[in-house]
C-alpha cells in the first residue's frame, strides 16, 4: 500500500472524527483501515476496558467468530499474560510464534488456532483507553516494522476518537448533572411541606438509581411524632404501613443502629455491598425486609444532620453505584436538606400553632375571645418565624454585606434588615476569617458576642463572586462550659473550693511561705454524728445541714484563708500566712460560738458538734501532703474530746493511728489464717431449764493480742466492708455446726445468728442465705436471723422485701436489742417479724418498780399482743429470771446460765442433755 493511500485513510478517519459520529462507527473506520493495510491479518478487534477489571470486545473484524459476537469476546489479564503486560508498559508487542511465546492466553490461542499476534496498547497523553489485537488463524503474518508502524498510526487516530467521545461524554454528563440538581433544586422550592420534600428526592433518587426501595428517618422528634411525614417511597416494594409494623416487630431502634449512628457521626454516605458481610447492620431487619445491599445517606444542612436516607436493594448482593451516580445521590439529599430544615421549621410552628388554636376552641366558647387568641398566636408565630434558626449574611468580595435574614438582624442589633445591608463586614467581624470556627461578633452599638460560623463561597465557573456567612450565638454554650469550669474547682453544694482547688492553693500557699520564711497553717474538721441526720431526717436535710455550716466557716475567716469541703463531712482550711497560733485559735473560736448555736434544717432545730484538728508548717511538715495527714491525725484525736473540740498536732499522734491501721491489716487476713471462731450461747426455757437454741457469737483469737473483744473489732470489719464476707462464713459455720448436731440426734436444736448493717445493703442476701441453708441441708425452720431496729430504718423498703423473702423460707426473724432504736408501732406491725430480743439494758439492775421494769414489761406485753414471742438477753441473777417469768416471758439468755463458749465447751456441756 502506497504512502499517499495510507494518508487518504488517516485523513478520512480523521474527517469522521470531527465529524462527531457515533465512536463506534469511527472504530469500524478504523479497523477496516487496518485490515486493508495487513491483508494477511485474519481478525482484528479492539477491546475496551471495563469496571469489572476485564477488556470486552467493542467493534472487529469478522464481526462473528467461532459462533461469538465481538462483544462475546473478554481478556482476564490473570490470564492473559500479553495483554497484562501491554497494559502495565503502555508498549506495541509482536508475537510472531505463539508456540513459543506462552505470554497469550492458551486457551484464546487453542480456540481460534492463532499462529501469530499483534497487540497494540490505545494510548493518548499517557492514557490507556484499551488495546487492538490483530491474529492470524492458521498462517503467521510475518509483520514487518513497517507494517506494524502503519497500524499504530491508526491506532493512535482511534485513541483520538475515544478521548474525544469520552470528553463529549463527561460534557453531556455534566450538562445533565447541572440540569437534574436545577431540576432539584427548582421542584424542592416549589414544596410547601416536608411531605412534599421527601417525596421529591424519592422520585430523583429513585429514577437516578433505578431502583424504589427507599426510606427515611427523621431524627427530629416532634416531626416523627406529631407532624409524620411519608418514610417509605410509595413505588417500594412494602407498604408503608407493612414497613412500620416489620420494624416494630424487630424491635428495631434507629437511634442505636450501628450504620446509622456511624453516618451521623461522620456526617458521610456508607455504601454496603452485602449486609451479611458486615457486623454494624442489623441482620435481623435486613432478614426480615429480605434487604441485600444498602446505601444510607445523610441528610445534613448547616452542619447538622437532620435524617438518613437508605436505599435497599431487596434482589441481590454485590450493588455497587458508581461514583458518580453516589455523588448524584449525596447532592440531590443535599439540597433535600436545606429545604427539610426550613419546611420542618415552619411546620412545627405550625403545629403549635394547630395545638394551641385547638385548646382555645375546647376552652372557649365565645368567637371573639377565639379570634383574640388566634390573632396573639399568629403574632407568636410571625415573632417566632423571623427569630428562629440562625444567622445569615451575605457579602461580595469587597467585604460589603449584600442581604441578610431578620435573625442575623437582630442578632447584630439592628432596627431592620436594609440598615445593615451595604454596612462592611469588618464591622461585625475580620474580613480574614475563613472557613468555619468560633470568634466574636460585633453588634451596631459595638458590644460583642461569641458565636460559631460557617463561612461558603459563591462561585460561578470558578469565579468567586463573595461569601455566605451562617452563624449562631454560642453565649449560653460558653456560659455553660464556665459553669463547667467553674464546678472542676468548686464544690456544687457549698460553693466551697473543692480538692482539687485547695490542693493547688496548699502547693502555691507553701510555696510563697517557703520562699518568704512564713507560717502557715492546716485546720482539718469533721462533722460529729452527721450520718444520724441523714439517716433519720434525710440526706436533703443533710445538704442543707452542710451548705450552712460552709456559710458559717465562711463567716469566720480572713479573705485570704481557703475553706474546702473535701466531700462528705470533712472540710478544710488553709491559712497561708499566719503571725501565730493565736490567728488560727481566733478562726477556732468563732467555729465552735457559732456550732453552739442551733441550725435550723426546714423547722428543725439540730445541734452538732465538730472536732478539728490543726498542724503548722514548717514545723509539723513542710509539704501540703503531710500537713493534711497530721491534721487528720490531730482531729481524730479531739473526737475524743467531747462537744465540738480541737486538738494541734503533736509529735506520737500518728502512732495510735498506725496501730489501728495495723490492726485492720490483720483483721484482713484472719479469716484466711483460721484466726476467727464461732462460740456458742445456750437460750434456756425457764420453765423447763432445757436448750431451745444457741445464738452464735464471733471471736478473734490473735496470734499476738489474744482474744480480741467483738466491740473492737466489729466496727472496723463494718467500715471496711470485711463484715460482709466474715458475716456469711459465721452463718455458714453455724449452719454446718447445728447440722451436725441434729445429725447426732438433738432434732429440735435452733441457731441465732446476727445480720450487720452492711449484709443487709447487698442486694442478694436472701440469695446467699438461700443458698447457704441449701447447700448444708438445714431446714429453714431452725435458722433465726437477728437484726437491729436500726437497720430497718436505714433502707425500711429493702429491709422489708429482704425480710419477707426471708420468712417466704420459713427462717424466723428477730429484732435484737430492741428498746434501742428508733422503732415505731406504725411500722412494727407490718414488718415480718416473729420475736423481739429485750436488750441487756434492761434486764441489768432490774427492780420490781424501776424504770428497767416498767420498759421490759411493756415490752412483753407488746410482743404478746402483737402475736410475737420474746426472749430476754443479758439474764446474770436470778432475781432478773424470777421477775421475767413473772411477766410470763421464760425465753432467756446470759451468764446466769453461761457464758459463750467453744463448740467443744458446748457439745461436752449441752448436747447430750437438748
Amino acid at each position: 500500500m502506497t504512502d499517499q493511500t495510507r494518508y487518504f485513510r488517516l485523513a478520512n478517519i480523521t474527517k469522521l472524527i470531527n465529524t462527531k459520529l457515533e465512536l463506534r462507527d469511527v472504530l469500524n473506520q478504523v479497523i477496516a483501515a487496518i485490515s486493508e493495510e495487513i491483508i494477511q491479518c485474519d481478525s482484528i478487534g479492539i477491546y475496551l476496558p471495563q469496571e469489572d477489571g476485564l477488556l470486552r470486545g467493542f467493534v472487529g473484524k469478522p464481526e462473528v467468530m467461532n459462533g461469538m459476537t465481538i462483544d462475546m469476546h473478554v481478556v482476564d489479564t490473570e490470564y492473559d499474560l500479553l495483554a497484562k503486560e501491554v497494559m502495565e508498559t503502555q508498549k506495541t508487542i509482536y508475537v510472531p510464534d505463539t508456540s513459543i511465546d506462552h505470554r497469550p492466553d492458551c486457551r484464546t490461542v487453542q480456540a481460534f488456532n492463532i499462529k501469530s499476534l499483534l497487540a497494540l496498547p490505545i494510548i493518548l497523553e499517557n492514557e490507556l483507553f484499551g488495546i487492538v489485537f490483530l491474529f492470524d488463524a492458521g498462517i503467521p503474518m510475518n509483520l514487518t516494522d513497517v507494517e506494524i508502524q502503519s497500524v499504530k498510526s491508526y491506532v493512535d487516530m482511534a485513541a483520538i476518537a475515544i478521548q474525544n467521545a469520552k470528553n463529549l461524554k463527561n460534557k453531556e454528563d455534566l450538562i445533565k448533572e447541572k440540569q437534574l440538581l436545577l431540576d432539584v433544586t427548582h421542584d424542592l422550592s416549589m414544596c410547601s411541606s416536608v411531605h412534599e420534600a421527601i417525596n421529591t428526592c424519592f422520585c430523583y433518587i429513585s429514577t437516578l438509581l433505578n431502583n424504589n426501595n427507599i426510606g427515611v428517618h427523621l431524627l427530629d422528634t416532634v416531626a416523627k411524632l406529631k407532624i409524620k411525614p411519608t418514610i417509605l417511597n410509595s413505588k417500594s416494594d412494602w407498604t408503608e404501613e407493612s414497613w412500620i409494623t416489620t420494624l416494630k416487630e424487630t424491635n428495631f431502634d434507629d437511634e442505636n443502629d450501628q450504620v446509622f449512628k456511624d453516618v451521623i457521626a461522620t456526617k458521610e454516605a456508607i455504601l454496603i455491598t452485602d449486609v451479611y458481610k458486615d457486623d454494624r447492620v442489623n441482620h435481623a431487619v435486613c432478614r426480615a425486609f429480605s434487604i441485600q445491599s444498602m446505601f444510607v445517606v445523610p441528610i445534613v444542612s448547616i452542619g447538622e444532620v437532620l435524617g438518613i436516607f437508605t436505599i435497599v436493594d431487596m434482589h441481590r448482593q454485590g450493588l455497587n453505584y458508581s461514583k458518580v451516580n453516589q455523588q448524584l445521590t449525596q447532592s440531590i439529599v443535599n439540597a433535600t436538606a436545606s429545604t427539610l430544615s426550613n419546611l420542618l421549621n415552619i411546620e412545627k410552628q405550625d403545629q403549635i400553632i394547630k395545638e394551641r388554636t385547638s385548646e382555645v376552641l375546647e376552652k372557649n366558647e365565645k368567637l371573639n375571645q377565639t379570634m383574640k387568641e388566634l390573632q396573639r398566636l399568629n403574632r407568636e408565630r410571625e415573632l417566632l418565624l423571623n427569630s428562629a434558626g440562625e444567622g445569615i449574611f451575605g457579602i461580595d468580595v469587597n467585604g460589603v454585606i449584600t442581604f441578610c435574614n431578620p435573625t442575623a438582624k437582630s442578632m447584630l442589633g439592628y432596627e431592620s434588615v436594609d440598615e445593615l445591608q451595604g454596612q462592611s463586614v469588618e464591622q461585625i467581624f475580620s474580613a480574614n476569617s475563613k472557613g468555619q470556627g468560633e470568634t466574636v461578633f460585633f453588634r451596631q452599638d459595638q458590644s460583642s458576642f461569641p458565636v460559631e460560623y460557617v463561612i461558603s463561597s459563591i462561585t460561578e465557573e470558578g469565579k468567586t463572586l463573595g461569601e455566605v456567612v451562617t452563624f449562631k450565638d454560642v453565649s449560653e454554650r460558653k456560659r455553660m462550659e464556665e459553669e463547667i469550669k467553674y464546678h472542676a474547682y468548686y464544690d456544687s453544694l457549698t460553693n466551697l473550693p473543692n480538692r482539687v482547688l485547695l490542693n493547688d492553693r496548699l502547693e502555691q500557699g507553701l510555696s510563697y511561705a517557703k520562699t518568704n520564711e512564713w507560717k502557715s497553717a492546716v485546720l482539718f474538721m469533721d462533722l460529729d454524728r452527721f450520718k444520724s441526720v441523714n439517716d433519720l431526717l434525710g440526706h436533703s436535710y443533710g445538704d442543707i445541714l452542710l451548705a450552712e455550716v460552709a456559710n458559717r466557716i465562711r463567716f469566720c475567716i480572713a479573705d485570704d484563708v481557703t475553706a474546702s469541703r473535701q466531700g462528705g463531712d470533712e472540710f478544710i482550711l488553709f491559712f497561708p500566712h499566719i503571725g501565730s497560733e493565736l490567728d488560727v485559735m481566733n478562726v477556732i473560736e468563732c467555729i465552735i460560738d457559732l456550732f453552739n448555736k442551733p441550725f435550723n434544717l426546714r423547722g428543725h432545730e439540730v445541734y452538732m458538734n465538730c472536732s478539728m484538728g490543726i498542724s503548722l508548717f514548717p514545723q509539723d511538715g513542710t509539704s501540703a501532703e503531710v500537713l493534711v495527714k497530721h491534721a487528720d491525725i490531730a482531729m481524730y484525736q479531739s473526737k475524743n474530746i467531747s462537744g465540738t473540740s480541737y486538738r494541734f498536732f503533736k509529735t506520737g499522734m500518728d502512732t495510735r493511728i498506725i496501730e489501728h491501721v495495723k490492726f485492720e491489716n490483720d483483721l484482713y487476713s484472719a479469716l484466711e489464717r483460721e484466726e476467727l471462731e464461732v462460740y456458742f450461747q445456750p437460750q434456756i426455757d425457764y420453765r423447763s431449764k432445757s436448750v431451745v437454741g444457741v445464738e452464735a457469737l464471733l471471736r478473734w483469737n490473735h496470734p499476738l493480742e489474744g482474744i480480741v473483744s467483738p466491740d473492737k473489732f466489729i466496727p472496723i470489719a463494718e467500715e471496711t466492708g470485711l463484715i460482709v464476707p466474715i458475716g456469711n462464713w459465721v452463718l455458714e459455720r453455724a449452719c454446718e455446726q447445728v447440722k451436725r448436731w441434729q445429725e447426732d440426734g438433738n432434732t429440735s436444736l435452733c441457731v441465732s445468728v446476727n445480720l450487720s448493717v452492711r449484709q443487709f445493703e447487698q442486694h442478694n442476701l436472701f440469695q446467699t442465705v438461700q443458698d447457704t441453708i441449701e447447700r448444708i441441708g438445714l431446714s429453714p425452720k431452725f435458722l433465726c436471723l437477728e437484726i437491729t431496729e436500726n437497720q430497718i430504718i436505714k433502707n425500711t423498703e429493702l429491709t422489708v422485701q429482704t425480710l419477707r423473702q426471708l420468712k417466704e423460707l420459713d427462717i424466723e426473724i428477730a429484732i435484737d436489742d430492741f428498746g434501742t432504736g428508733y422503732s415505731s408501732l406504725g411500722y412494727l406491725k407490718n414488718l415480718p417479724i416473729n420475736k423481739l430480743k429485750i436488750d441487756k439494758s434492761f434486764i441489768q439492775e432490774l427492780k420490781s418498780h424501776d424504770s428497767n421494769s416498767a420498759i421490759a414489761e411493756t415490752i412483753i406485753t407488746l410482743a404478746t399482743n402483737l402475736g410475737l414471742s420474746v426472749i430476754a438477753e443479758g439474764v446474770e441473777t436470778e432475781e432478773q429470771a424470777e421477775f421475767l417469768t413473772s411477766k410470763n416471758c421464760y425465753l432467756m439468755q446470759g451468764y446466769y446460765f453461761d457464758a459463750p463458749m467453744t463448740t467443744e465447751a458446748f457439745e461436752k456441756k449441752y448436747v447430750h442433755l437438748i
